[in-house]
């Protein structure tokens, strides 16, 4: 039975995840991209994010005639995980149709996927599968975060 777009799947060993975790992560990536509504850009856009509990939270990119309106697949699925009462991620898997560039989280997104902490991993993927690991650190180096707001 699904739950507000969560579906029944089994648990993700709390930490990194790997083997048969790792490729569900990246398939939930995939899947969530074919949900993706984006008639303006043509790119779809789909993301999978773990949680420190196991659970894994899709989104997909949104687009709106008002471009400014629309909502990225990452931010989607970190407000999905969220209404659910999540905040502590371990990894995201990000999938798109770029050929033969691995597709990045734009700067958006980035900053919101560092409200909830650096040390994590994102999995930027190619549209045959492919993919490589970045620290969310590594893609938003010297970051500004809820901790900095307690230095003034």
């Amino acid at each position: 039975m699904e739950r507000s777009g969560q579906h029944p799947l089994p648990a993700v060993p709390p930490g990194q995840p790997q083997g048969d975790h790792l490729q569900l992560l990246l398939r939930r990536s995939r899947e969530a991209k074919s949900c993706a509504y984006c008639p303006y850009s043509r790119f779809p856009v789909g993301a999978a994010l773990l949680t420190a509990g196991g659970e894994i939270f899709s989104g997909c990119n949104v687009e709106n005639a008002c471009y400014s309106l629309g909502m990225c697949a990452e931010r989607g699925a970190i407000q999905k995980a969220i209404s659910e009462g999540h905040t502590s991620f371990k990894a995201m898997a990000i999938a798109s149709d770029m050929g033969d560039d691995f597709i990045t989280p734009c700067g958006a997104c980035r900053q919101v996927m560092r409200e909830f902490g650096t040390d994590w991993d994102v999995y930027l993927t190619k549209g045959d599968g492919t993919y490589i690991v970045k620290k969310l650190e590594e893609l938003l180096p010297t970051s500004f975060g809820p901790e900095d707001l307690k230095k003034v």
